[in-house]
């Protein structure tokens, strides 16, 4: 396969090989999500692989949602909407019940060292320092989720730089525009817990009233752990729904 990179597992069948290299296309800019992918006749000469190899290795992409067939037009990369994902959970509705982007504050930036279950859960190699930010998120002056969101100081130091009056709500955007990190997919786990004081006074609750913690992993195109987060806001808030078919 004459076009893949180097890092290529070889144990791997072909059409997973040609997956984590179009993958990393993504991650390395190559490949623009939103963009479309060279043809079918391109990639295939491009690998030097039989034209349903490589269909099986776009249907895994397509099937895990990370890239859209378009009749006639060619398959395009799609950018995950993990705003819609998180909001899902959480009211958020201003007084007159219109849904809107909760505008964000960064309380704290820090370089540090990370606790043993943020290296695990990012794959840090030991002495390696992460970025952590905890922010609020608010409409009309209520807040309605707080968030503390580990990054690899590696590949974020960028963000050190920056005053963080510039972040602005939505992160992932941010992390692409002024590190040059895509986000490709997270997992998120739900669990629920009581407030301490601290949270409470955030949040504006009382102690011990429970909340809900998003805790998510965040990955790059090529499953680089790129983020992990953990955002609580009220139980009373919080809204679970799904469609069973």
């Amino acid at each position: 396969m004459k076009g893949t990179s180097s890092m290529t597992d070889e144990r791997l069948p072909l059409y997973q090989r040609l997956r984590d290299d179009m993958l990393s296309k993504i991650s390395a800019g190559e490949w623009t999500p939103g963009g479309a992918i060279p043809t079918e006749a391109e990639l295939t000469k491009h690998y030097g692989v039989a034209v349903g190899t490589l269909r099986k290795a776009v249907d895994t992409l397509v099937q895990d949602g990370l890239m859209k067939r378009s009749q006639g037009r060619g398959t395009f990369i799609l950018r995950p909407n993990f705003e819609g994902s998180l909001f899902r959970f959480f009211r958020q509705v201003d007084a007159r019940g219109d849904r809107r982007i909760p505008i964000s504050r960064i309380l704290d930036r820090q370089l540090e060292s990370p606790a043993r279950y943020v290296a695990d859960a990012l794959e840090l190699a030991p002495l390696e320092k992460v970025i952590r930010l905890e922010r609020i998120r608010q409409i009309d002056g209520v807040t309605l989720l707080h968030e503390d969101i580990w990054l690899p100081a590696s590949c974020f130091e960028a963000l050190m730089q920056i005053d963080t009056d510039d972040f602005g709500n939505l992160l992932y955007p941010f992390y692409e525009a002024q590190c040059g990190q895509l986000i490709g997919s997270a997992r998120e786990t739900l669990t629920v817990e009581t407030a301490d004081q601290k949270l409470a006074d955030i949040l504006e609750i009382d102690t011990e009233q429970p909340v809900v913690m998003i805790e998510r992993l965040a990955f790059g195109y090529d499953r680089t752990p790129l983020e992990y987060r953990r955002s609580r806001g009220p139980a009373d808030t919080f809204r679970y729904q799904v469609d069973i078919t």
